[in-house]
């Protein structure tokens, strides 16, 4: 599968490039900075800048030719609430537009737990505000098969390769790699087009997981 990943600079990013490349997949880096296209070409990736901030008909230029694009782009915990805006709500939404205009029909987006439920949204609201509004559109206003990911408080930890999507009230937490891990399988496994997946760490297989989410 050819798959391009936005936001690969980042940290969740970076191991789904990682974990793409281990299953043999064609990836493509779309990071938001040179110096990480760099980093990426330098461990033998390709890799180019992908600018959020851009148009969707410039975006669509780079997306031709995919079978996949990934969602993992975040403006990070140091920018203003504007660029949460621009990032995490609008570039989702933009990119989105473009890989419909690039006619790339799988789109998996990582988005956050609990995004759907604003009763749930105790602290940083406006980047909560941004993914629901942003999934909102995937799924009600474009004809992409989509899977949404929602995992809980990610952490550096491990990867375990087991996780659930059976949350509780209050949440939990997940590593970056078994997000990573997360993200691939939804890649390879059609049962997951249409289907927003909670995930905090477990005891189920990533596989085993994502194949019987509902």
């Amino acid at each position: 599968m050819k798959v391009f990943v936005i936001g690969a600079g980042g940290n969740v990013g970076r191991l789904v490039v990682d974990h793409l490349r281990n299953a043999n997949d064609e990836v493509t880096a779309g990071a938001h900075r040179q110096e990480q296209v760099d980093d990426f070409r330098k461990q033998s990736v390709k890799a180019e800048v992908f600018d959020l901030l851009k148009q969707p008909e410039e975006m669509a230029k780079q997306l031709q030719g995919y079978d996949a694009i990934v969602f993992s782009a975040g403006s990070g915990g140091k920018t203003g609430d504007d660029m949460t805006m621009l990032v995490d709500l609008d570039g989702a939404v933009k990119s989105m537009q473009a890989a419909e205009l690039a006619g790339v029909k799988r789109f998996v987006m990582v988005s956050a737990i609990f995004a759907e439920d604003r009763t749930k949204w105790v602290t940083i609201k406006p980047y909560y505000a941004a993914k629901f509004y942003a999934d909102e559109w995937l799924r009600h206003r474009t004809s992409l098969n989509y899977t949404i990911l929602e995992p809980g408080g990610l952490t550096f930890e491990k990867e375990t390769g087991k996780v659930t999507t059976d949350v509780s009230k209050s949440g939990g937490s997940i590593s970056r790699g078994d997000v990573a891990a997360a993200v691939t399988a939804s890649l390879h496994d059609d049962s997951s087009i249409g289907k927003v997946i909670p995930l905090i760490s477990g005891q189920t297989p990533v596989k085993t997981a994502i194949d019987q989410a509902k």
